[in-house]
């Protein structure tokens, strides 16, 4: 499967021509297109030149509307048209990203790619534009290193809130795949390193990154852009979700599930979280459970589907859909005082709920990459998905018990405000420094002559 990419010629145009300096946004996934937005319209608004590059791997009516949600869809110079698995992205994006940094060679201007978080792209475009061009990248949301707590019992929740909030913590990094792959790997190759808390940075700093070159900083603390995301979309753009699915204003204390992780469609821990889930369903709670593509797929293979189907039909306590289209949806409910809370593997509703206080977070996994929101604001819970029973006894402990519910919901706000913004100025500081240096220069040196070159 090859590549079909789109390169935009005006809008290179527009932002290269005349220009020694551009920042080209990188988006590949959902997670992306709102978490890029606020560093494209912070670029706008200072006069930075800056232009969108999308992988294309997410490009459906769905998954593809944050493009035009987030107002991207105008920036975007290139479009790679990447599609298919892990290996045919990874080769079509090595080729793909070559073509166009010959492309952008034609330009006088030195052009500085900003991948995010830790997606596919975050992996790979930063090895395919440092081979192709001899030249790093900035990295938003650098540093995501997964952590697990050391764990007791995990029959007990009682006991478990008190090995994640209390106990001691140690680096695990073997989840999530492909993730911590590729946010381990998108670091080698960038030269800038947007952390969105000290932890991250730590990290970063413990792997041998150097915290700043010749006097100037190269891993700022600046926070996470998702919190500028969640300002953006502080309406719902005309249509409430309470206007897409109306049952979920008819009753109150809602729990959204959102299960897509590989690990998680195991059959094992697949198998826990669908059995914990009908348990609580059929004890009563309030459930909203949305199939995304991946978790389709898993309730198929598992003869999952049908059952939940027929218990959508059955309870009225029970909401089965697709993925919610808008994302400002998302954030309209968990800040409606409906949701109770978000059961979720995914690594930005973490942080998304850190910054909500109307609802508590729910991680269904055994490691998670965003650890301070457990130990230091206790804004979320890992609930293991050993069993069903166990997944269930976490939920319901919480819902049940007022201290720990109480407690989650109201934690420190860990992210910042006005993220972009900071990333923004950070670059466009430092317009004029070099994008990439050898040994000699790291340390102090002068060696002197042409620091470029070709491969051979």
């Amino acid at each position: 499967m090859d590549a079909d990419p789109t390169v935009y010629e005006d809008r290179l145009d527009a932002q290269l021509a005349g220009e020694d300096f551009a920042v080209a946004v990188v988006t590949a996934t959902k997670p992306d297109f709102y978490k890029q937005a606020p560093v494209v319209a912070a670029a706008s608004d200072r006069g930075l030149p800056a232009f969108v590059i999308h992988t294309g791997q997410h490009y459906d009516d769905v998954l593809g509307h944050g493009l035009r949600e987030y107002g991207l869809e105008e920036h975007v110079a290139a479009d790679l048209g990447i599609r298919g698995d892990l290996s045919q992205k990874t080769a079509q994006t090595m080729l793909a990203v070559k073509d166009l940094a010959e492309r952008l060679d034609e330009y006088d201007t030195t052009v500085l790619p900003v991948v995010h978080g830790d997606t596919h792209a975050a992996g790979i475009f930063p090895q395919a534009w440092l081979f192709a061009t001899n030249q790093l990248v900035a990295h938003n949301e650098a540093g995501l290193r997964s952590m697990a707590p050391d764990y007791g019992t995990v029959t007990d929740p009682e006991a478990l809130v008190a090995d994640q909030w209390e106990g001691e913590w140690s680096v695990e990094r073997s989840e999530p795949f492909p993730e911590q792959y590729d946010t381990f790997v998108g670091s080698a190759a960038s030269i800038y390193q947007f952390a969105p808390v000290e932890l991250n940075r730590e990290h970063l700093l413990n792997e041998g990154y150097p915290a700043s070159v010749g006097g100037r900083e190269r891993i700022p603390v600046v926070g996470n852009s998702v919190v500028d995301a969640i300002d953006m979309k502080a309406d719902h753009d005309g249509e409430s979700v309470f206007d897409v699915y109306p049952v979920l204003e008819e009753r109150d204390d809602w729990i959204r599930v959102d299960i897509h992780r590989r690990a998680n469609l195991l059959p094992g821990r697949f198998t826990a979280l669908v059995e914990g889930v009908v348990d609580l369903v059929e004890d009563g709670y309030n459930v909203n459970f949305v199939e995304l593509t991946a978790t389709r797929e898993a309730l198929e293979n598992y003869g999952y589907r049908e059952k939940l189907e027929r218990l959508a039909d059955e309870r009225e306590n029970f909401l089965f859909t697709g993925l919610w289209k808008k994302h400002a949806h998302v954030y309209e409910f968990l800040r409606s005082g409906r949701c109770f809370a978000e059961l979720t593997d995914s690594g930005s509703m973490q942080e998304e709920l850190n910054h909500i206080d109307e609802a508590v977070c729910l991680t269904a996994r055994f490691t998670t990459d965003r650890p301070e929101t457990v130990f230091d604001a206790q804004t979320n819970l890992l609930v293991p998905p050993v069993s069903g029973d166990v997944v269930h006894d976490t939920v319901e402990y919480v819902a049940e018990t007022p201290a720990v519910r109480e407690a989650i919901a109201t934690g420190d706000h860990l992210y910042g405000e006005r993220v972009g913004e900071r990333i923004v100025d950070f670059l466009a500081e430092r317009r004029d420094a070099g994008v990439f240096e050898w040994a000699d220069e790291r340390l102090g040196f002068d060696a002197g002559g042409d620091r470029a070159f070709d491969y051979l």
